[in-house]
């Protein structure tokens, strides 16, 4: 079962974040603003390889029968798997970028309340927070585990539909 979670999950999470990394690179910087349902589906559709990874599973190790704590459990290591291999080549990114990523982000944010018309004041707090996020996010403890609830939720879900569908009783109940 670890070797389906840990071939399923790669594979989910390498898709994930070369495809998030790739379409920022092609943004040349401009990929910050990059729309979060975009980053969501790409995320849904990776990690759809959780549905098929555990159907592989039912059907050729376990005789097509699977029950639904076990096909969960799969699923959230292939969840937990991705996650950290998206943690994991985030931080190498950010290591070979200078963590240029969250200057970057805070300017866009800035941008877009000024853009939407936003009072002095506004833009002052504005300043402010994202001022206060690029301190936290310079701490690792405050990095990984946000960069891990990015991906790691949207698994989950993934994996309790997954085996909501998947699971199945025995040769007896299909008769």
């Amino acid at each position: 079962m670890l070797r389906y979670g840990l071939v399923y999950g790669g594979i989910a999470g390498f898709i994930t974040i070369v495809v998030m990394l790739g379409v920022m690179t092609a943004a040349g910087g401009e990929g910050v603003g990059m729309s979060q349902w975009f980053g969501y589906l790409v995320m849904l559709l990776a990690l759809s390889l959780i549905y098929f990874g555990t159907r592989r599973y039912r059907d050729i190790d376990q005789g097509g029968v699977i029950s639904f704590k076990k096909a969960l459990g799969l699923g959230v290591t292939i969840a937990v798997v991705a996650s950290l291999i998206y943690v994991l080549v985030w931080e190498i990114y950010l290591a070979f970028t200078g963590s240029a990523f969250i200057e970057t982000y805070t300017a866009a944010m800035i941008a877009e309340a000024e853009n939407a018309g936003a009072s002095a004041e506004e833009l002052a707090a504005k300043r402010d927070e994202m001022a206060a996020m690029v301190e936290q996010y310079a701490n690792p403890f405050f990095r990984l585990p946000i960069t891990f609830s990015e991906i790691f939720p949207v698994g989950f879900l993934v994996a309790l539909v997954s085996a909501g569908l998947l699971r199945t009783r025995g040769p007896a109940a299909r008769a």
